[in-house]
C-alpha cells in the first residue's frame, strides 16, 4: 500500500480540564522506524495509550491502512494488529512462556470448540520464539527469564497477533548492551518484514541509530517532524526543550586545589573484574568514569562501595580505611552509592516516596532505648529534601514510588542518600532512562553538592554528560585505567580512543 500504515490527525486529549494533547499529527509507514522523543509530560505516552486502546481521544482521527481505527480497549488493538511493548513489561511471572504468548487467543483443537490444544500451542510458541532468537522452553515459567528475554517474549507475543504496528516504549531501560543490540537486530528484521515501528526512547543516540524519520513532542504538541538523516542529538534537544545541550549543564568554577582527598583507591584488583586501579576523588570535585560496556566501570563502583570484594589493594575514605566488602563501614564513613538499576536494586516500587527516601537515614532519626523513630523531624527533613530536589510526586507519604516518572524516581534514590549528608557520592548511570528536563535538574543538584564540598564519582555511558559535568575524566578499558583527562584537556575523540584501548594510560 502506497499510503501510510498509520495516520494520526489532530489528536487531542484533556484530563480534568488540562490539555495534554493538542492537534497531534504524524504518520508511520510500513517497513519504517519512526522515532518519537520528548520530555516526560510531552504527550508521548498519552498518544501511545490512545493508539493501544488504553485511553479514548477527545478529538482527532486515526487511520490504519487507510481505514478508520478507534480501539475501545487493548483487545481491539491486538485484533487490529497494534502491539504495544511497554516500559513496564506485562509478563506474568507465574505463567509459562507459552501461556504468556497466547493470553488473548489460545490455539483451539477445532474452530468454535472451546478446547485448548497444548500441542498447537507449543508448536506455535516454538515458531514465535525462534522468530525473535529466543531459545527457551515454551513450558518454562516466565519468572525465570532475564529482563532481556522477557523483552523478547513481549515482542513474540506481539507477533502472535500478526502485528502491523509495533510500539516500543523505552525498551532498553533494563537491558544490557548485548541485549539491546540483539533487540535492535530484531527491530531491523521486523522493519524488513513490513512492520511499522514506533520507537520511543530518551536515549537519543539509539533513536538516531534506528530511525528513518523522527517526531519530537513538547507540551502536548509536535514540534519537529524530520527525516533522521543529518539530524543530530543537539537538534533533537533543541526541539525538545528549546535550548542547546551545552545549556543543560550548569557553569562550573575552576576545580579546587587537590588538597583534601575524600576517596583514595590504591592498586585495587579483583580477578576477572578490575586490575591495578589507582586514583582519588577530592573535596568539591566531580570525577567522571568513562568506558565501554564490559570495561569494568560498574564492577569498580560495586567494589568501592563494598557490594563486591577486592582481593588486592586498598580503599580509603578520608581517615577511614575501608575493608573489602564492608558496606556498613563505608556508610559510616560518609560514602553513598546510587546503583545503575534503580528499579530492581534502588527502590521498593510499591512503597511510598517517603518510605523509600527514609531508608538509609532512619538510624539518624531514632531516640531512646526503644529506638523509636522521631516521625516529626523525619517528615520535616523528607519534605525539605523533596522541595530541594524539585520532586514532582504529590503527597510523599502516600504516593507509591512506582507511579513516578523515571526522573523523579531517580531523585528519590538521590534523596535517600542526601538525607545522610554524605561526604562522597558514587553514582552509576545517574540519568539512565531520564528525560532531558529531569537530567538538567539532576545535573544542577550534583553541581550544587560539589560546590558544597562533596566529592562525586560519576559513571556514565553518555560522553556529553561526562564532558559537561566533570573536572576530570578517567577512562577504563578491560578492567584497567587506560587514560586520564583534565577539564582543560577534554577531547571527545581521544576519550573514545582510550575507551577502545588506543590511548596510553596517563
Amino acid at each position: 500500500m502506497s499510503g501510510p500504515r498509520l495516520q494520526i490527525d489532530a489528536l487531542s486529549k484533556s484530563f480534568f480540564g488540562v490539555r495534554v494533547l493538542q492537534d497531534v499529527s504524524f504518520e508511520a509507514h510500513a517497513g519504517e522506524v519512526l522515532g518519537i522523543v520528548g520530555e516526560n509530560g510531552s504527550g508521548k505516552s498519552t498518544s501511545m495509550n490512545i493508539l493501544a486502546g488504553v485511553l479514548p481521544p477527545d478529538g482527532g482521527t486515526v487511520l490504519l491502512d487507510g481505514k478508520s481505527y478507534a480501539p475501545r480497549n487493548r483487545r481491539d488493538a491486538d485484533a487490529a494488529g497494534i502491539a504495544f511493548i511497554q516500559q513496564e513489561l506485562s509478563i506474568f511471572a507465574n505463567l509459562t512462556v507459552a501461556e504468556n504468548l497466547f493470553l488473548n487467543h489460545f490455539p483451539r483443537l477445532w474452530n468454535g470448540v472451546p478446547i485448548l490444544s497444548s500441542r498447537k500451542m507449543r508448536a506455535r510458541a516454538l515458531e514465535l520464539l525462534r522468530s525473535v532468537d529466543l531459545d527457551i522452553d515454551p513450558g518454562a515459567e516466565a519468572g525465570t527469564l532475564s529482563a532481556g528475554e522477557r523483552q523478547l517474549l513481549e515482542i513474540a507475543r506481539g507477533l502472535s497477533c500478526d502485528a502491523r504496528v509495533m510500539i516500543f516504549d523505552e525498551p532498553t531501560t533494563s537491558l544490557t548492551q548485548r541485549e539491546a543490540d540483539r533487540l535492535f537486530e530484531i527491530i531491523g528484521r521486523l522493519r524488513a518484514r513490513g512492520v511499522a515501528i514506533l520507537y520511543i526512547s530518551h536515549a537519543l543516540e539509539d533513536v538516531l541509530r534506528l530511525s528513518d524519520r523522527i517526531v519530537v513532542m513538547r507540551d502536548g504538541q509536535v514540534t519537529l517532524r524530520t527525516p533522521a538523516t543529518g539530524v543530530t542529538a543537539h537538534d533533537l534537544v533543541v526541539a525538545m526543550v528549546g535550548r542547546s545541550i551545552e545549556a543543560l549543564f550548569p557553569a562550573r568554577p575552576p576545580r579546587p586545589d587537590i588538597s583534601a582527598p575524600l576517596l583514595e583507591v590504591e592498586s585495587v584488583a579483583e580477578p576477572g573484574r578490575v586490575d591495578g586501579i589507582t586514583f582519588q576523588v577530592n573535596k568539591g570535585e566531580i570525577v567522571g568514569l568513562a568506558g565501554l560496556m564490559g570495561s569494568g566501570r560498574s564492577e569498580l563502583a560495586r567494589i568501592l562501595f563494598g557490594l563486591d570484594p577486592h582481593s588486592r589493594g586498598s580503599v580509603r575514605s578520608g581517615d577511614h580505611g575501608l575493608a573489602s566488602g564492608d558496606i556498613a563501614a563505608r556508610i559510616a564513613a560518609g560514602v553513598a552509592f546510587l546503583t545503575e538499576d534503580r528499579r530492581h536494586e534502588g527502590l521498593m516500587m510499591e512503597a511510598s516516596v517517603a518510605d523509600n527516601m527514609a531508608l538509609a537515614a532512619l538510624p539518624m532519626f531514632v531516640t531512646g532505648i526503644e529506638r523509636r523513630i522521631r516521625n516529626e523531624p523525619l517528615n520535616a527533613a523528607l519534605q525539605a529534601l523533596a522541595t530541594q530536589l524539585s520532586l514532582k510526586s504529590g503527597d510523599i507519604r502516600s504516593v507509591a514510588v512506582r507511579t513516578l516518572s523515571g526522573g523523579n524516581q531517580q531523585k528519590v534514590v538521590l534523596g535517600r542518600w542526601l538525607l545522610r549528608k554524605p561526604a562522597l557520592f558514587i553514582l552509576d548511570e545517574p540519568t539512565r532512562g531520564v528525560d532531558v528536563g529531569a537530567k538538567e535538574e539532576i545535573y544542577r543538584v550534583l553541581v550544587r553538592l560539589a560546590e558544597s564540598g562533596m566529592g562525586i564519582l560519576v559513571i556514565s555511558s553518555d560522553i556529553e554528560e561526562l564532558l559537561g559535568l566533570s573536572d576530570r575524566i578517567l577512562v577504563m578499558h578491560r578492567g584497567r585505567l587506560q587514560a586520564q583527562f583534565d577539564r582543560a584537556g577534554f577531547d571527545r575523540e581521544k576519550i573514545l580512543q582510550a575507551a577502545f584501548g588506543q590511548e596510553k594510560a596517563a
